[in-house]
Parts: structure tokens; C-alpha cells; sequence
């Protein structure tokens, strides 16, 4: 078993930026790809980011493209998302996800799941 802390999440003004991390316990010694899923209310669960185990190879939605990064530092179990150019619609709930070696856009691909941090951009 995996599990995932997300911190980071808060209140941030349209056009900031916000720093997410997500340390992996448990069973940190397997290969595990790691990535980023958000939902706002009312949607359905949106790919956000994904990465390799080491970090080589990542996996960006078109929404987030050039304003959000992706990384990892595997020495501290650790998964960075680093959220710029906010806009009111990145709002939502995210969540962090680990997998074997799966690094795509598929929800259902990823066995491990954090609880979720609160992110909310204001206009």
C-alpha cells in the first residue's frame, strides 16, 4: 500500500501561482508514476498532470499547458505541481495519484489516492 499527502492548496487571486506537494508513504520502494487529478463541484474528475518514476516523461491536459509543471523529487518521496497564470477555473479539489507504471489521463488507471487539497482562485 501507498499512501498520499497533498498540502499546499489555498486561496490565491486570478493570475498567482500556487505550489502543491504530495509526499508518498508505505510501499515507496516500488516504481510508481505519480500525477495530479482535480474535480470542482458539480464536474466530473479532470487529468491534470502526470510523471514517470523518474520523472523523464510527463503528461500535461491542454487546460493546464505551459502554466502548470509537474515534478518530482524521489529522494524525498515527494511530487511537486507548480500552478501559475491561476484562473478562476483551475478551482477545484486536487488530488494526487500514484500508479505502477501508468502515467496517462485514465482516473482509473491509478490504484492510490490522496484525500484532496483545496484549491479556489478568485476573480
Amino acid at each position: 500500500q501507498v499512501q498520499l499527502v497533498e498540502s499546499g492548496g489555498g486561496l490565491v487571486q486570478a493570475g498567482g501561482s500556487l505550489r502543491l506537494s504530495c509526499a508518498a508513504s508505505g510501499r515507496t520502494s516500488g516504481r510508481y508514476a505519480m500525477g495530479w487529478f482535480r474535480q470542482a463541484p458539480g464536474k466530473e474528475r479532470e487529468f491534470v498532470a502526470a510523471t514517470s518514476w523518474t520523472g523523464g516523461n510527463t503528461n500535461y491536459a491542454d487546460s493546464v499547458k505551459g502554466r502548470f509543471t509537474i515534478s518530482r523529487d524521489n529522494a524525498k518521496n515527494t511530487v511537486y505541481l507548480q500552478m501559475n497564470s491561476l484562473k478562476p477555473e483551475d478551482t477545484a479539489v486536487y488530488y494526487c495519484v500514484a500508479a505502477r507504471t501508468y502515467y496517462g489521463s485514465s482516473w482509473f488507471q491509478y490504484a492510490y489516492w490522496g484525500q484532496g487539497t483545496q484549491v479556489t482562485v478568485s476573480s
